[in-house]
């Protein structure tokens, strides 16, 4: 699998800022979601949510994150358990290389290798408290992340407008059709008790078949 060379800035703001950006942005394995008030249109789309394991995105993310804001554009790419993440456009020195798949997450910045088990224990690590990175896999996608209990908010058409789960509130607007499935084209993740939040605006997924039935080529 690749790494993604990405610029940052080369502060220690700036390197704090990026280290939790891409942290809260690293996946963990994929199990199904559990069922949450039930309706036809929700089950349907669950169900096929569930089975969306290989997927690309490109937009923006807005983050918040201890006063201080930038909006980079963001390219993301998951095939199976392997992902990898690139973000540009805010900072243009240094910089990070990002890999992960379940069991291992390598982050290269500045000269500095870090690894660890999962990107909650490099999140751990680095900033001294823990954030449920690995459920924005499911976030992203419109879906509650496994084995958490979570509050589901639906609009008159069935449709996932807001889930709170484990402190998080994660909201959607503007979905898109992508054939038979449906996509959030923005998805904003608040959560006041650490002042942070992420806001993923123009949102465009790839779903190709040659991208979802991908078994062992890289992602590029």
């Amino acid at each position: 699998m690749k790494a993604i060379q990405l610029s940052v800035g080369s502060s220690p703001l700036a390197s704090k800022f990026w280290s939790t950006l891409l942290l809260c942005l690293s996946l963990a394995s994929c199990v199904g979601a559990p069922p949450a008030q039930e309706n036809s249109n929700w089950t349907r789309q669950r169900d096929q949510l569930r089975q969306l394991h290989s997927w690309r995105l490109s937009g923006r993310v807005n983050i918040r994150y201890d006063n201080e804001s930038h909006t980079p554009r963001i390219r993301w790419a998951q095939q199976k358990l392997e992902y990898q993440i690139r973000l540009w456009g805010t900072f243009n020195a240094g910089n990070t290389l990002i890999v992960g798949r379940p069991g291992y997450v390598t982050m290269q910045q500045n000269g500095d290798v870090l690894t660890a088990a999962s990107p909650e224990d490099l999140i751990l690590q680095q900033l001294g408290y823990e954030l449920p990175v690995s459920f924005l896999e499911y976030w992203i996608k419109g879906m509650p992340a496994p084995n958490t209990p979570a509050d589901l908010t639906f609009n008159e058409l069935n449709q996932l407008t807001k889930l709170s789960q484990f402190g998080w509130s994660v909201s959607y607007t503007d979905p898109r059709q992508y054939g038979a499935i449906s996509l959030p084209r923005r998805v904003e993740l608040t959560r006041p008790q650490n002042d942070i939040r992420l806001r993923f605006i123009g949102l465009n997924w790839d779903l190709d078949a040659s991208v979802n039935n991908a078994r062992s080529n890289p992602i590029n």
